[in-house]
């Protein structure tokens, strides 16, 4: 006995073919449109940041920072700061008056304390360049590899893009870019020191001075290994030489 198929589902598998074709074109253009807006906007970010670096060396400015080990806030810190002819950072520290107190023992306990989170701090500092501020080659890299992708909810106005494997085998940085202004508006970090369980974040706000340059106004570091939360706000941006 021969069963008919009804007539609208023969139509439908002779249509089949071409659905098929249709959802797999349609699928790959829509993977090209978003392969070519994020490689733009990886230009963009790369721009940006570039031409916003130049424009920073023309400044002088003063870094305050506030440690706080274990739930206990320690005296804050200043340093000026500006940057030196390799494209590094100088910060000179604005001194300010302590007094010493307790006995010999004591003294060489907590001068022993210090000195360990100094160098703690130091290769914290020292990581923490790989990612402030961001840099075009690392982005490009991280681009080129694979590793980067845009944030599947962004604003209208801010766009997300996410760089994976960015300075070292595991991390990541999330990069808000603000499309109409042409700036870098914000990132956040997910790294570590040494070992992937002594995991480092870091949050940082970005803002503009009068004449549209762009820096990174506070940032909030914690390392959850030691306890360690490190607030620095940049202030008193000034010209070198009253420019």
């Amino acid at each position: 006995m021969k069963h008919s198929l009804p007539s609208h589902i023969i139509r439908l598998l002779s249509y089949t073919p071409a659905i098929v074709v249709a959802v797999v074109s349609a699928t790959a253009q829509t993977a090209a449109d978003s392969g070519e807006g994020l490689q733009q906007k990886v230009a963009a970010v790369k721009q940006s940041v570039a031409e916003n670096q130049q424009k920073l060396r023309q400044y002088q400015w003063t870094e305050t920072s506030q440690l706080t080990l274990k739930g206990d806030a320690k005296p804050p810190t200043q340093s000026l700061c500006q940057y030196g002819s390799d494209g590094q950072v100088l910060k000179t520290p604005i001194v300010a008056q302590t007094s010493a107190s307790g006995g010999k023992i004591k003294q060489r306990l907590v001068e022993k304390k210090k000195k360990e989170m100094q160098d703690y701090m130091g290769q914290v500092k020292i990581l923490l360049a790989e990612y402030i501020p961001p840099d075009s080659q690392k982005i490009e890299r991280a681009f080129k590899a694979g590793n980067a992708s845009l944030n599947p909810n962004p604003s209208a106005q801010t766009v997300g893009l996410v760089f994976k494997n960015y300075a070292q085998s595991g991390d990541q940085m999330t990069l808000s870019f603000d499309a109409a202004t042409k700036k870098v508006s914000g990132l956040n970090v997910n790294t570590y020191l040494d070992d992937p369980k002594n995991t480092v974040t870091l949050a940082v706000k970005m803002a503009s001075l009068p004449d549209g340059t762009n820096y990174v106004q506070q940032t909030v570091l914690n390392a959850t290994a030691k306890q360690l939360q490190v607030t620095t706000t940049n202030s008193n941006y000034q010209r070198i030489g009253g420019q």
